[in-house]
């Protein structure tokens, strides 16, 4: 016997119907298609197939229309057929919510599985999707979600996204930068902290926080900066080199 954690055993019939088995796992009762983030399942009864969204869209147009992000097809799949999905994050806490006739901003490396009653399109924010319509949502989260209300200024490794407010601009804290002697070394070496750099949000509308301020990688950045750097000349990209080696090296 194994004492000391919970020991509850589930088979297909005993799992939860679209709600929380811990705090870290969700089962999703399918019947039909969700749209599930790359590597999220971590086990499913059932008769389930899973393709790729680019694949999937060339037999069935609706996934086109409801998925209009490009840049991050290749790390979504559609989940089709009838089971119990099982999501996961590597441990981190995950939450589901229902959207209702709305639009949500999230950064896209927290997006876990949306229904196909919401639409997913890429923000003008880098790093960030917005979903837009009706129906349920999952999200993780390194520790748990704060609500808060603007105008506030968020750290943004610690904003988690945004709803029914305008996108939020860009706030440096000069003031920090010229007095701190290890903000200005970080700097050297392309690191930022919050209290340097801010994401700045106005009006009305609720923002939601991670209680940490853990990033994960998002693979599409790198592809975004790629493209970038064909506008700059071979000067102007050797001192980017050298800044990134630099800052590699450091990391």
């Amino acid at each position: 016997m194994i004492s000391g954690i919970d020991t509850t055993v589930y088979d297909a019939r005993t799992l939860p119907a679209n709600d929380n088995v811990n705090a870290y796992s969700f089962s999703i009762d399918l019947n039909g298609e969700w749209f599930t983030s790359k590597g999220a399942m971590i086990a499913y009864y059932g008769n389930i197939d899973f393709s790729a969204v680019s694949a999937y869209a060339s037999r069935a147009s609706w996934v086109a229309a409801r998925f209009a992000s490009p840049l991050y097809a290749q790390e979504w799949v559609v989940a089709s057929g009838r089971g119990k999905l099982v999501i996961g994050d590597r441990g981190n806490d995950i939450n589901s919510y229902d959207l209702g006739d709305g639009n949500l901003t999230i950064k896209q490396t927290n997006l876990l599985a949306f229904e196909t009653g919401l639409e997913l399109k890429q923000s003008i924010v880098p790093g960030f999707v917005t979903l837009i319509g009706t129906g349920k949502f999952l999200a993780s989260s390194n520790g748990p979600v704060i609500f808060v209300e603007p105008p506030f200024r968020a750290d943004p490794e610690a904003l988690l996204g945004w709803a029914d407010c305008p996108s939020p601009s860009h706030h440096y804290d000069y003031n920090w930068m010229a007095h701190s002697l290890m903000s200005g070394v970080q700097m050297l070496f392309g690191r930022e902290s919050g209290e340097e750099r801010q994401y700045d949000f106005t009006g009305k509308g609720t923002v939601l926080l991670q209680s940490s301020e853990v990033q994960r990688h998002d693979p599409a950045l790198l592809r975004i900066v790629e493209a970038q750097t064909q506008m700059l000349d071979a000067h102007s990209a050797g001192q980017l080199g050298h800044k990134l080696v630099a800052r590699s090296q450091q990391a």
